[in-house]
């Protein structure tokens, strides 16, 4: 056997192992047990574990789902979460939930979740549905109030042509989602 095939029968195991290494070294994120401690100061990639010792059964509880949100808004729906800040137990193991209830008539604007997607099933009646998330904080943005008053603001002149409305429609828009002063 020549030199180079000699090298290419150890260099291409030696090529694999230490790939597979790479692959291998990364660490499961998840944790069996990481209930938030809410109260500690400091949090990187969400919030540092309560002591064992501390932990109830009220860390793994959360009520606010079984019962309808009150719908009084000019949208039709309501949103309760149940996330890390509502049921401490979910820290670190990237899930939530939240239950939106639907007026007749009523709809969840357009919106996304940017650490985190949705799936839901909405029907023509007064509806309620659990939405289940692949985030432990899954954060909602709305697209209307995104596009209408941000800071600092998208130009009249691209809503006005992204939309194809004048410009009074853009400043009623704006008027109507502008956070309300107390």
């Amino acid at each position: 056997m020549s030199f180079m095939a000699a090298a290419k029968v150890f260099a291409c195991p030696f090529v694999f192992v230490v790939l597979f290494s790479m692959v291998a070294s990364d660490p499961d994120l998840l944790q069996d047990l990481c209930v938030a401690n809410k109260a500690a100061g400091i949090k990187v990639n969400g919030f540092p574990c309560k002591d064992e010792a501390n932990v109830t059964e009220a860390d793994f509880f959360y009520s606010g789902l079984a019962n309808p949100g009150v719908i009084n808004n000019s949208v039709g729906s309501v949103a309760t979460g149940a996330n890390v800040e509502k049921i401490s137990g979910l820290n670190t193991l990237g899930v939530s939930l939240a239950r939106i209830d639907y007026a007749p008539g009523g709809l969840n604007p357009p919106h996304t979740h940017p650490r985190a997607t949705e799936t839901k099933n909405n029907g023509d009646k007064s509806a309620s549905v659990i939405a289940g998330f692949n985030s432990q904080l899954p954060g909602t943005q709305s697209i209307a109030a995104t596009l209408f008053t941000s800071t600092p603001a998208v130009p009249d002149n691209v809503l006005t042509k992204t939309f194809q409305i004048g410009t009074k429609e853009v400043d009623k828009i704006k008027n109507k989602l502008a956070p309300k002063k107390t």
